[in-house]
């Protein structure tokens, strides 16, 4: 059995990176594929995103945006988030959890951050740990809260015999060694205590399984700050763990030598395949990526499992994403149902003249969205794969009186069907000097050209050669701005380009970067070294210059 966990930092991002969902998961070859930080509320949790062939799915969405839609699914790790039914007892707190309040055990099952499923021979717990600052108190009590509650449900299902595995992004690197940067004092930090202390090495019931397969290894990280082109350089932390707790499968599981990961675990490790920078192939950190790298900031880690016993076949749970009403197309919201009768009056209204000019090839009855612009109507069939179709002015009298609306402000109209096919005109003088372009214009044709056409083939010779004056004149004076404005700009950036200072590590420009953290310093803008953020060994990394702009930036 394989089973893999990867923060994929929006789901809809790497399905698009893999072209669908199925490519996603397939490409892990894996039995057991666990996502965090997936970005999808509930409302969003579509057919695309939710159903693979020959994979069951099951989610759980942050609820503290979405109050009183309690859930589709048993979710979390309080019991609080069950589906409640007809056929179903209603919610409750689950054994080991009674001590802690129903508000309390609800705050911390809100915001989506667990996933519980039931294998038969071990119980699987799919975690998106709490992110907490150090300056935000709030948030750590929140974490620590979180963790407490964790470790109360462990303790009790262990203390019932079950097996337990552990997975996903715990945002705690445990010690210095999961660390690029660790200080002196990383190590004494009250969540990397918690977690080590969780740890068989400190007498508690976990291992770390990939520490205990590779004990020594550095440089093994799974997650990259992406705002500093940190990747370039490996400079990252362990917080993606896989933790194992329970016997081992085998009758005779008494003796001490004898565990979970000794008897059945052949293989843990970091799929760096996955990491968006690949050395030889993908651009350097120079201020920021010249292009988008794809991939998330974390590497999935996988675990590989042997002599795992058959499980007998079972229903489906109910708790699958399969049975959730706006995947099986059975739940309609109110805004929807208007929206489709709202549509169906616009369609009624819609009398197209016959004096409508037609911008397109074919055109459909009037079944989709019909939107005004100005004097325009653009009709959007939506079962056609044409653009949006344009016809000719008309009054809103034509229309009905659904469409006498105000035109929207900085929305372009169609003032005449005749601009339509009219070119624009193009300036095809190219002199540098204004006044010898008026005087090639001012010309007078030679007598050859007067006598070259008839009366009939120029009506109206002085009114022509007066608009052919206006436009030189008018391309000309155009240029001139723009050859002004241009050389503006160069002097503005000139004198910008003065003003960045040059780090002291390398004699570079630094880039410009603004406080975007709520303090004292918020909105102000300071410079730093534009290389990647690397080991401080490594000269080609940041050198670490820092310096305050002069000036606060404005707040938006």
């Amino acid at each position: 059995m394989k089973i893999v966990t990867y923060n994929v930092n929006g789901l809809r991002q790497r399905i698009s990176q893999f072209g669908s969902l199925p490519k996603l998961l397939n490409s892990f070859d894996a039995d057991i594929i666990c996502f965090q930080e997936t970005k999808l509320r509930r409302q969003e949790l579509t057919a695309d995103v939710v159903i693979a062939d020959g994979y069951e799915s099951f989610f759980s969405c942050t609820r503290t945006s979405d109050k009183g839609r309690m859930g589709y699914s048993e979710e979390g790790f309080t019991g609080l988030l069950r589906n409640n039914t007809k056929e179903e007892a209603p919610a409750a707190v689950v054994a080991g959890l009674e001590d802690f309040g129903k508000d309390e055990l609800l705050q911390i099952d809100n915001e989506g951050r667990c996933i519980i499923t039931d294998h038969s021979l071990f119980i699987l717990f799919n975690l998106y740990g709490p992110r907490a600052v150090s300056d935000d108190t709030e948030r750590i009590q929140f974490k620590l809260k979180f963790y407490k509650i964790l470790q109360r449900r462990w303790e009790h299902l262990l203390q019932q015999g079950r097996r337990i595995l552990v997975v996903g992004d715990l945002n705690i690197a445990p010690a210095a060694i999961d660390r690029c940067d660790a200080g002196p004092d990383f190590e004494k930090n009250e969540f990397r205590t918690w977690l080590r202390s969780m740890t068989v090495q400190a007498g508690g019931p976990f291992f770390d399984v990939f520490r205990a397969l590779h004990p020594d290894r550095r440089d093994a990280y799974t997650c990259w700050p992406s705002n500093t082109g940190a990747e370039q350089f490996n400079f990252g932390s362990r917080i993606d763990h896989i933790l194992s707790a329970g016997s081992c499968l085998h009758e005779d599981c008494d003796s001490p030598d004898r565990n979970f990961i000794t008897c059945h675990v052949k293989e843990c490790d970091i799929m760096t395949q996955y990491k968006r920078w690949k050395p030889g192939n993908t651009p350097r950190w120079k201020g920021g990526w010249s292009t988008k790298l794809e991939g998330s900031d974390h590497a999935p880690v996988y675990l590989s499992l042997m002599e795992i016993t058959d499980i007998p076949l079972h229903d489906t749970p109910s708790s699958s994403a399969r049975y959730f009403p706006m995947i099986r197309g059975l739940q309609q919201t109110l805004a929807s149902l208007l929206m489709k009768r709202q549509m169906s009056e616009q369609v009624e209204v819609c009398e197209v003249p016959n004096s409508f000019s037609v911008h397109s090839s074919t055109m459909r009855s009037c079944s989709g969205s019909l939107k005004r612009s100005g004097d325009n109507c653009s009709i959007r069939d939506e079962h056609s794969e044409h653009f949006p179709r344009k016809v000719g002015p008309t009054s809103s009298r034509n229309l009905g009186p659904d469409f006498k609306k105000k035109t929207r402000k900085g929305q372009s109209s169609q003032l005449s069907l005749t601009s339509f096919f009219q070119k624009s005109p193009k300036c095809s003088i190219e002199v540098g000097n204004l006044g010898n372009e008026l005087d090639d214009v001012s010309k007078e044709p030679s007598n050859s050209d007067k006598d070259s056409g008839s009366q009939e083939d120029d009506p109206m010779p002085s009114n022509s050669s007066q608009d052919e004056d206006e436009l030189s004149v008018s391309c000309s004076s155009e240029k001139e701005r723009n050859n002004t404005t241009l050389l503006q700009w160069q002097r503005i950036q000139q004198l910008m380009q003065n003003k960045i200072p040059m780090c002291k590590g390398h004699n570079e420009p630094c880039v410009s970067r603004i406080v975007k953290k709520a303090g004292p310093n918020f909105g102000r803008r300071f410079y730093t070294c534009a290389r990647a953020e690397g080991p401080s060994s490594n000269p080609e990394a940041n050198c670490g210059f820092f310096k305050w702009s002069g000036s606060k930036s404005k707040q938006k």
